[in-house]
């Protein structure tokens, strides 16, 4: 695979923090036949979590949540990292980032314990074109 970078779209909502909540949430997601490429939920206060999904077609998500009575806030724009797992790889990213001086907001991946990972990286909007410039994509 080596590596492959993808500039993607995603956005936002917010659930109420509690037991089957991204189940249900999820789910839903999947009646609606949206694919996702990646996910992540975070705590924003005692009762409530931000959960970011970044699907395969953003165009589709965005008619059929939409259409399904869904609040989603965005589309927000990101970088997807699917790479060969060698050492020093999220290193030589952030060195092209850095070369081209621009912050890395957040950031976050996982190996899949077979030889890859994938990655997705968040800079400021005014940095995204940059960004994606200095990674080639």
């Amino acid at each position: 695979m080596a590596c492959t970078i993808s500039r993607v779209e995603y956005f936002h909502t917010t659930i109420q923090d509690r037991p089957g909540e991204a189940y249900r949430f999820l789910s839903q997601l999947a009646l609606l036949r949206i694919n996702l490429l990646a996910f992540t939920a975070v705590p924003v206060t005692e009762s409530d979590t931000r959960v970011t999904v970044y699907p395969e077609n953003p165009k589709f998500m965005k008619n059929e949540a939409s259409r399904a009575g869904l609040y989603l806030e965005g589309p927000h724009r990101a970088l997807l990292v699917q790479c060969d797992d060698r050492l020093g790889a999220l290193a030589d990213i952030h060195l092209k980032i850095f070369e081209a001086d621009v912050n890395v907001e957040s950031a976050s991946g996982v190996s899949d314990g077979r030889g890859a990972f994938g990655y997705v990286i968040h800079v400021r909007e005014m940095d995204f074109d940059k960004a994606a410039e200095a990674l080639s994509v």
